[in-house]
């Protein structure tokens, strides 16, 4: 009987260790899921170790998979202008995404983002939750609901819960709130600046979540 072909390979499991660098570097040999078949590569987390904050996004797009970085395209702009605007600094946070790994379907010339489904984001659980135990943020950020899932199990509604100071297993604080590449797709400009200014806000409420007790 011919051999059948597994999806899913063996994953690399995140290693016991404390060494952030050594957690990275195992993570660009995960084969979880079917998703770094056309991924360019894995994107890690990026930022201090120790940092107070931690962003967690839904998952790379086209710019960050070439890149390698996470939130380096036009959310990423976006991202990085309201943290200033909220007095977050950048460089003292740890921004990453509950999936590692591009899911995208093509367009003519273009790759466009696909949402990850249950499967693909139990598979790349570990990996977050490695990057949670090394950072111990004292605050996390959920950016959008896949990010917001991930952490408070399916039930989680973002619109029920943004800009609100929560808890969890994870982190002793944690803030949910719009994906930022929701601003790309705003209807017109009216929209843009509103949900940007609310956006703005609640990363306000997290920066000064993370400064009390």
């Amino acid at each position: 009987m011919p051999a059948i072909e597994k999806e899913y390979a063996r994953p690399a499991a995140p290693p016991a260790t404390s060494s952030l660098s050594a957690t990275r570097a195992a993570a660009r040999d995960c084969t979880a899921c079917h998703l770094y078949k056309r991924a360019t590569q894995t994107v890690f987390g990026e930022g201090p170790k120790h940092a107070t904050i931690m962003l967690v996004g839904e998952q790379p797009g086209d710019s960050e998979d070439v890149a390698g970085k996470p939130f380096v395209g036009p959310a990423g702009k976006i991202l990085d202008r309201a943290l200033a605007e909220a007095g977050i600094n950048r460089n003292e946070v740890y921004v990453t995404n509950a999936v590692k790994h591009f899911k995208w379907e093509p367009r003519g010339k273009r790759r466009i983002h696909q949402k990850p489904n249950s499967r693909e984001i139990a598979a790349c659980r570990p990996w977050l939750e490695a990057e949670l135990r090394l950072i111990k943020p004292k605050l996390l950020v959920c950016l959008g609901s896949t990010a917001g899932q991930t952490i408070f199990g399916p039930s989680f509604r973002v619109t029920r819960e943004r800009g609100k100071v929560l808890s969890s297993k994870f982190a002793p604080k944690v803030v949910t709130t719009v994906h930022p590449s929701s601003l790309l797709r705003q209807p017109d400009e009216m929209s843009r600046d509103r949900e940007y200014a609310r956006f703005v806000v609640d990363l306000r409420v997290a920066l000064k979540a993370a400064g009390e007790g």
